[in-house]
C-alpha cells in the first residue's frame, strides 16, 4: 500500500503514474516550429497522485479502455484499476485538480463518484461553447468526459477557479494557457520545496528550455508566455514536471507498490545536465 505520506497539513508526497505509452511519435509532432531532425520521441501517459496524512487529491484523470480503443492509444493499465492496486481507492480521493480537459488528462471522471473536481473557467467554457464547432479545435477532446463534468457541475461537485488559486493549504492552481486556452498547472509544496506538475504547459522538457512549443497549440503567444511564468513559480526546471516525458522517469527513482510502477517526485532528481534535457 502506498506510503500516507507526510503529516504536515501544507507537504505532500506525489507520485506520477504512467498508464500508457505512444511508441510512434516522433520529433516533428512533438514541436510547432524547430529545425531539429526528425527521429523516434515517445511520449509517456500519466496521471499524478498528491499525498500527505491528511488528504489524497489526482492530478488528472487520465482515460479508460474506450477512449484508447477508438484512438488506437495503448492503455498499459486502467489508471483506476491501478489506484485500487495501490490502495488509492477511488471512494478515498476528495478532489480531482484537472489540468485541462483534454481526452488523455478528463476522462474516468464517472468512477471517482465522491471526488470533487477543481477546473479553470475559461477551460470549461472553451471546451463547451463555439468553438467546439471547429472539428480541429474539439479533436483533442472527448465529448463524454466534458458531459461527464457538466453532469458533476450539475451535482454540485464541480470548483470552478477564475485565475491563480489555493484551493488547499500548500497546493495552488496556475493558469497556464497557450496548449488549451484554460490550462492550470499545480504547485504543490513537498519535502524538497515546491514542484509544479505543469501537464500539458510543456509535453517535454524540451519544449520549455528550446522555447519551442507543442505542436499542437491553441495560442503561441500565450504558450511562451507561460514557459516564463513557469519559471517564476519555482526554484528551477529541476521543480518542474512536464506532462508526457519519459525522461521523467529517468530522472527520478521509482517505486513498485501492488505490481504497480510509480515515480517519486518530492525527491531530488538524479545529476543531469540542461543539454540531455532539451535534446529530443
Amino acid at each position: 500500500m502506498l506510503d500516507p505520506g507526510p503529516h504536515e497539513t501544507d507537504v505532500y508526497h506525489i507520485y506520477a503514474l504512467r498508464y500508457g505509452s505512444m511508441a510512434q511519435r516522433t520529433v516533428r509532432m512533438n514541436f510547432m516550429h524547430d529545425d531539429l531532425h526528425d527521429g523516434p520521441m515517445p511520449l509517456d501517459f500519466s496521471i499524478w497522485i498528491v499525498r500527505n496524512a491528511h488528504r489524497t487529491l489526482l492530478v488528472d484523470t487520465g482515460f479508460g479502455k474506450r477512449a484508447a480503443a477508438e484512438r488506437h492509444r495503448v492503455l498499459t493499465v486502467d489508471p483506476i484499476e491501478a489506484l485500487a492496486r495501490i490502495g488509492v481507492a477511488p471512494d478515498l480521493i476528495t478532489d480531482v485538480l484537472l489540468s485541462h480537459l483534454h481526452f488523455d488528462h478528463a476522462g474516468n471522471l464517472d468512477r471517482l463518484p465522491r471526488a470533487r473536481i477543481h477546473v479553470q473557467d475559461k477551460e470549461m467554457t472553451f471546451a463547451t461553447g463555439r468553438c467546439m464547432c471547429h472539428a480541429a479545435l474539439r479533436l483533442p477532446f472527448d465529448v463524454e468526459d466534458v458531459c461527464n463534468l457538466v453532469r458533476a457541475t450539475y451535482a454540485g461537485r464541480v470548483c470552478h477557479h477564475e485565475g491563480v488559486a489555493g484551493p488547499f493549504p500548500g497546493i495552488t492552481l496556475h493558469p497556464l494557457p497557450g496548449h488549451s486556452p484554460g490550462l492550470q498547472g499545480v504547485r504543490v509544496m513537498t519535502p524538497r520545496g515546491p514542484v509544479l506538475l505543469a501537464s500539458d504547459a510543456t509535453h517535454y522538457y524540451a519544449n520549455i528550455l528550446r522555447r519551442s512549443p507543442f505542436a499542437l497549440t491553441v495560442d503561441t503567444v500565450d504558450t511562451l508566455n507561460s514557459y516564463e511564468a513557469m519559471m517564476r513559480l519555482v526554484p528551477g526546471i529541476d521543480h518542474i514536471i512536464p506532462g508526457h516525458d519519459p525522461k521523467v522517469r529517468d530522472l527520478y527513482p521509482a517505486t513498485h507498490v501492488g505490481g504497480i510502477d510509480l515515480t517519486i517526485l518530492h525527491v531530488a532528481p538524479k545529476p543531469h545536465d540542461l543539454a540531455g534535457l532539451a535534446t529530443p
